[in-house]
This record gives structure tokens, C-alpha cells and sequence, in this order.
């Protein structure tokens, strides 16, 4: 039997820094708590959190010849992530992104393009697509993947035998036409609330995730920040409500969701147990600083979801 995830899409470094509420004057020094760097992304994110909650993981992507992409491998590396389909591009930097988080967790950041956005349906891309379990298909708006290349990629993995889940670079112009290509094999589509909305006009998130399973989906997660989350498959229809917390960095908060769902369902869990599962890991991710934040295991969460309050509970 087939076993673990496979992830393609966007890779960058996070350079992680809190609280900034303001900009100073001058060329001073101000002391703030705490700054973290770490792998992210749609696909190495969500790759990060997976390793994390102890699943194996496979990432097909990309990063530059510089010292950034030396670090993220050697970081993804560490995690317990293969990367075999990782590739370094020549003369390219690696994508990287600065992010000013301030006492509320907001996270205004400074984004450098650079090889992260150009994964794409490499030989090795399509073995690993093949050959895992579930298929993390996080690269809706890479410029190498739209307009063909990323759908025959999702197919061959489905047509393999792979759960297929799906989340987007960026909802630009043309990713509902590129939905509508990898519709017939998602078996998921995780869009957040801002994507859903853009993608449909719907401002009602179950109108919107109608109009995804319309497409042919199979089912629809659509991520609402401290609202929580709504849920549509066949026969389910519901608001899953987030937990109360504090939150310190919700950065990598879309991503360790999805990967927190895929990996309570490598566990055997029911949809809608994992849709809950994935909200505990979110939670826990927002609580500290970049990717990982203070998720430590699957048990752990699993653990935390007795421990913490539900918005709305008590």
C-alpha cells in the first residue's frame, strides 16, 4: 500500500520578526521579542507541518543557488523531508519573505521573487506524485504548472491511486480557469475565505464552496482565519469554529492546516474529525513564530484539541 504525501508548489524562507507595530526613525536599534527563519510556502510549509505531525514527505519544487536555498534544504532536510524533487535552480535566488508581524498577529511582509514559484512537472515531480498516498497539489498560479502541466500532473497521481488535496499559490485572473482544469481529480480544494471569495464573487463561504464542487470537486474546506472553517462535502455541510487563542504569527496558519487535515486522514480519521484535527494544528502553529510555531506532534495536538476552548464554548 502506498504511504505518505507528496507536495508541489511555491517554497520560500520566512524571515520571521515580532512585534513590529511601527517602522522607526533613524538607523536606531530597537529590541523586539523574538525573530525565526524557516521553510514555507505552500508546498514547503505545508511539507514542514506534515513531517512535524509524522507523516512521510515528499517535496517537489524549487530553490536558487544561493545561500538561502542552501539553508532551506538544509532545514527541510533536517524535518525528515526527502528532497529528491527539490531542485536548485542556476543563477537564481531563492524566494524569501520578510514579514513584520505586530502585537496582534498581523503580518504585513516584503516579498523577493526568486526560484520558489517555478516548480514543475519534472520526471521526478511526476514519481513522487505517483508513488505517495496523498498528492498536496499547492501550486494553483506557478507559471511551469498552469495551463496543462499541473493538471496532467494531479491525473497521473489520482489515476495512481493518490487522495488529491489542493491550495493556491495566489487567486489570480486566471486561476479559476486553472481550477477548472484539476477539478476532475481534487479530492479536496482548500482554498482561505479571501481566495474563495475572489475566485467566486460569493461573499456566503458555502455558496462559494458550491460553486467549487460545481466544478466537479469533491469536496471544499474553505479557511476563515479566528472565524474557523466551512466544510461541504456530499453529506456534510457545517461550520467548524476556531479555537480561542492568542495568536503570535498566523503566517503559516493555511498551510499547517492543510497539512494537518491530510495527516488525520493518513491516520484513518473521518473528514470531518481531520477538518477538526487540522483546526488544532493551526492553532498551535499560530501560537509562535514561522512555520512550525509550537506544534510538536500529532499526539500532541491531538492532545491540545481536550486542552484548548473552542470560540464560542463555555
Amino acid at each position: 500500500m502506498k504511504t505518505g504525501l507528496a507536495c508541489i508548489g511555491l517554497t520560500t524562507l520566512d524571515v520571521v520578526a515580532r512585534a513590529i507595530d511601527a517602522l522607526p526613525e533613524g538607523e536606531g536599534t530597537t529590541l523586539i521579542e523574538g525573530i525565526a527563519c524557516a521553510p514555507a510556502g505552500t508546498a514547503a510549509g505545508a511539507a514542514m507541518v506534515a513531517a512535524r505531525l509524522g507523516m512521510q514527505v515528499k517535496l517537489a519544487s524549487a530553490v536558487g543557488d544561493d545561500l538561502i536555498g542552501r539553508f532551506i534544504r538544509m532545514a527541510l532536510d533536517e524535518a525528515g523531508v526527502d528532497l529528491s524533487a527539490l531542485e536548485t535552480m542556476p543563477g537564481l535566488p531563492s524566494s524569501t519573505t520578510v514579514l513584520a508581524v505586530d502585537s496582534a498577529g498581523r503580518r504585513p511582509n516584503f516579498h523577493a521573487l526568486g526560484a520558489g514559484m517555478l516548480a514543475w512537472a519534472s520526471p521526478a515531480a511526476l514519481e513522487v506524485a505517483t508513488s505517495a498516498r496523498f498528492f498536496h497539489y499547492a501550486g494553483i498560479g506557478g507559471p511551469r504548472l498552469d495551463g496543462g502541466a499541473g493538471a496532467d500532473l494531479a491525473k497521473a497521481a489520482r489515476e495512481a491511486g493518490a487522495i488529491v488535496t489542493c491550495d493556491l499559490i495566489s487567486p489570480q485572473a486566471s486561476a479559476l480557469d486553472e481550477l477548472k482544469r484539476l477539478a476532475p481529480f481534487i479530492d479536496y480544494f482548500m482554498p482561505s475565505a479571501a481566495e474563495a471569495k475572489a475566485l467566486t464573487g460569493q461573499d456566503d463561504l458555502f455558496a462559494a464552496a458550491d460553486v467549487f464542487r460545481g466544478l466537479g470537486i469533491g469536496g471544499c474546506l474553505i479557511k476563515n482565519g479566528g472565524q474557523g472553517s466551512v466544510m461541504v462535502l456530499d453529506d456534510i455541510r457545517t461550520t467548524l469554529p476556531a479555537y480561542a487563542i492568542t495568536p503570535v504569527d498566523t503566517t503559516s496558519c493555511g498551510d499547517s492546516y492543510c497539512s494537518g487535515f491530510i495527516a488525520a486522514l493518513d491516520r484513518g480519521w473521518p473528514p470531518l474529525e481531520a477538518a477538526r484535527f487540522a483546526t488544532a494544528t493551526s492553532a498551535l502553529v499560530a501560537q509562535g513564530l514561522a512555520t512550525l510555531g509550537k506544534l510538536e506532534s500529532f499526539e500532541a495536538t491531538e492532545l491540545a484539541m481536550g486542552q484548548m476552548t473552542l470560540n464560542g464554548a463555555g
